[in-house]
């Protein structure tokens, strides 16, 4: 039986053809994630702009109108009963995933959390003077701005800056412990300055963190599907730098 005759005209293709379906595949592909992560990132942060605009117009109700300061201030079983809805509605969405990626479920727990802390922050922020209040949402305010803005442009991975994070909250717990050892034998004015200094530094810090994992161009990113545990963590961010700065610069209401 005759062989057939192998045509040696007919050259292989070359790697620019053989690849071409391929580039154009991963270049779609790539689209497709930078849209889904514009999307994502839009959405998170308009959930977040509201939030922070309930917790600016709860705060700033307690603080300016007398008789809802006077109110709450008599009654802080309500602080209480606040504390313990935002205890459950955040191990809810923060150790629950399929919970926090439900609809309706996860928007409801995000409103009750979101009103929650808004109360308490309005509660503490009832005890100090209304300058020292617009001051820290005005610092905080700026704060927020600065470090988003620093983690859109800057190349700086700070995901990857880990142990920094953990050496700070190693500080801050110390100082929580030494404080509660010391305070019921007098008041030190330096241990708890440093204590608010180091949680406005961490949570500035995490704040940067958390935007830049947002972001997903960094080492480590968030799943587009945990838009609800983004808003959680950067909400917290905000939220704890603006009570440390409180208890750094804030003044007694006289």
């Amino acid at each position: 039986m005759k062989k057939g005759k192998v045509n040696d005209d007919i050259e292989p293709p070359s790697y620019q053809v053989a690849t071409a379906d391929y580039e154009e595949m991963q270049a779609q592909f790539s689209w497709d994630d930078k849209t889904i992560r514009r999307t994502f990132i839009r959405k998170v942060y308009a959930i977040l702009m509201v939030q922070l605009l309930v917790t600016v117009a709860i705060v700033g109700l307690f603080t300016f109108c007398a008789p809802v300061r006077f109110f709450i201030q008599t009654h802080p079983g309500l602080y209480m009963a606040s504390y313990i809805m935002f205890f459950f509605t955040y191990i809810a969405l923060s150790c629950c995933g399929d919970l926090r990626r439900q609809f309706p479920w996860n928007i409801i727990l995000l409103v009750l959390f979101t009103l929650s802390i808004s109360f308490m922050m309005g509660f503490v922020s009832s005890f100090y003077n209304t300058k020292s209040v617009l001051l820290c949402l005005g610092i905080t305010a700026l704060v927020c701005l600065s470090v988003t803005i620093f983690s859109f442009q800057s190349k700086i991975d700070v995901t990857s800056y880990q142990g920094v994070l953990f050496s700070l909250c190693m500080v801050m717990l110390l100082c929580a412990i030494t404080i509660s050892i010391v305070v019921p034998f007098g008041y030190v004015p330096w241990l708890h300055a440093l204590y608010a200094v180091t949680g406005a530094v961490l949570f500035t810090l995490f704040l940067a963190f958390d935007t830049q994992m947002l972001l997903g161009n960094k080492r480590y990113s968030i799943s587009p599907e945990e838009y609800i545990f983004a808003t959680l963590s950067l909400y917290l961010d905000v939220i704890y730098l603006f009570s440390f700065l409180l208890q750094l610069l804030g003044g007694g209401r006289s």
